[in-house]
C-alpha cells in the first residue's frame, strides 16, 4: 500500500497529542489525590515551592507536575515570575468538585482500566466476563464520584421534573427504589430534595452497599433511605411509585429481565426512569468525542461486567435509544418516552 506522507504525519501528530493524554492521566489523579489542582486554584498563582509547601508535598516533584501540567494546558505558567496558576475554566474542570463540569475523579477511572487490562485481555480470548467483584478498587470511588457531577446537577434540578407526575408525587410521599445505586449517590440526592418520600438502594456488590450505607449514615438520613444487596431481578416487589436505572441497566447480563421485575415491582400509576449514556442509534452516530468515550469504557467496563452474569446480552453504552425501548417493551413496558437528555445522557421515562 502507498503512504500517503501528509496523512502519516497528521497521523503520528494525534497518536503523540494521544500518549501525552494517557501519560498525564495519571498526573490528573495525583493531582486530584494530593489536592494540587484545589490549591492552586484557591491560592495561586504561586511557585512550586509555595505549591510544595501549602500542600504538604516535595518541592522537586511538584516542579515537575506543573510543568507537564502546563505543557498540558490544564494550568498556565508566567516566564516572567514563574509561577503557575489555573484559569476560571480549568479550575472548574479539576480543582471544584461540585463543579457541572468537574472531570478530576476520570483519573481513577483510567487506573482501574489499566490496573484490570490482563483481566479484559484474558476475557476477549476466553468470551468470559469480569464481573464488579474483581475490579479494582478505585473503580468504584472513581465511577460514584464521576457520575456525581450529573446527578448533582441535572436529577432533582431537570430529570425528575421531566417525568409526569413525579415530582408531586416524591413532595406528598413516595416509594422509591433505585436499582443498581452503587455508591449510592443519587439515592442520597433524591432523599435530600424529597424529606416526605422514602428510598430503597440496591446492587449485587456488597461492597458498594457498605459505601452507601456509611455515606447515608454521614448524611444523616436517617430511616428514610436504606440499601440492601439485591440484583435488578432479586429486589422486593412492593408497589415502589419511582423506579430508577442511572447508568446501569446495560452494564446488566439480563435487561429484559431487570425491566419484567419493574413491572412486578411497580405501583399500577409507576414510572420507570431510566439514565443511561447518550448515543445515536448507529455506529455512525456515535463517531464522536463523547462516543469516544463511552465506547472505550463499554470496552473496559461495562460490556465485561454483563457478560459476567446470567443472559450475557452486553447492550453496551452505546446501545441507542431503538434498543433501550425494544428492551422495555420485552420486558413489558409499553408507554414509553424521551423525557430529557444531556450532552451525556439519555433520561427516558416508561410506564406499565
Amino acid at each position: 500500500m502507498e503512504v500517503n506522507s501528509d496523512r502519516l504525519n497528521a497521523f503520528m501528530g494525534k497518536m503523540i497529542t494521544e500518549v501525552g493524554a494517557a501519560m498525564n492521566a495519571s498526573l490528573v489523579l495525583l493531582g486530584d489525590k494530593l489536592g494540587l489542582y484545589r490549591v492552586l486554584a484557591a491560592k495561586g498563582p504561586m511557585s512550586s515551592s509555595e505549591l510544595a509547601s501549602a500542600t504538604g508535598t516535595n518541592e522537586r516533584y511538584v516542579r515537575e507536575w506543573l510543568a507537564s501540567q502546563a505543557a498540558s494546558g490544564y494550568v498556565e505558567y508566567d516566564s516572567a515570575s514563574g509561577n503557575f496558576s489555573m484559569l476560571p475554566e480549568q479550575a472548574m474542570a479539576l480543582a471544584d468538585e461540585d463543579s457541572p463540569v468537574f472531570l478530576g475523579a476520570v483519573g481513577n477511572v483510567i487506573a482501574a482500566a489499566f490496573l484490570d487490562e490482563p483481566k479484559i485481555t484474558d476475557a476477549f480470548k476466553s468470551g468470559k466476563g469480569v464481573g464488579w467483584n474483581r475490579r479494582s478498587e478505585c473503580l468504584f470511588c472513581g465511577t460514584a464520584r464521576f457520575f456525581r457531577t450529573g446527578y448533582m446537577h441535572n436529577l432533582v434540578q431537570a430529570w425528575l421534573p421531566a417525568l409526569d407526575g413525579v415530582v408531586d408525587k416524591l413532595k406528598r410521599g413516595a416509594k422509591v427504589a433505585d436499582v443498581g445505586c452503587g455508591h449510592g449517590v443519587s439515592t442520597r440526592l433524591m432523599a435530600e430534595a424529597f424529606p416526605n418520600s422514602r428510598f430503597y438502594g440496591f446492587d449485587y456488590h456488597e461492597g458498594s452497599i457498605e459505601a452507601a450505607r456509611k455515606a447515608a449514615t454521614e448524611a444523616k438520613l436517617g430511616d428514610r433511605v436504606s440499601f440492601a444487596v439485591h440484583s435488578a431481578k432479586t429486589y422486593p416487589a412492593e408497589g415502589y411509585d419511582l423506579v430508577c436505572f442511572f447508568d446501569c441497566l446495560h452494564d446488566m447480563g439480563d435487561p429484559v429481565g431487570a425491566i419484567r421485575h419493574v413491572r412486578e415491582s411497580m405501583a399500577k400509576d409507576g414510572t420507570c426512569m431510566l439514565v443511561e449514556p447518550f448515543a445515536g442509534d448507529r455506529l455512525e452516530d456515535n463517531l464522536n468525542p463523547v462516543g469516544r468515550v463511552y465506547y472505550a469504557a463499554s470496552t473496559m467496563i461495562c460490556t465485561p461486567a454483563s457478560l459476567d452474569q446470567e443472559v450475557g446480552l452486553a447492550l453496551g453504552a452505546q446501545a441507542g435509544e431503538a434498543r433501550l425501548r425494544q428492551v422495555a417493551s420485552e420486558g413489558g413496558l409499553s408507554r414509553f418516552r424521551r423525557a430529557a437528555e444531556t450532552p451525556f445522557n439519555l433520561i427516558l421515562e416508561a410506564r406499565i
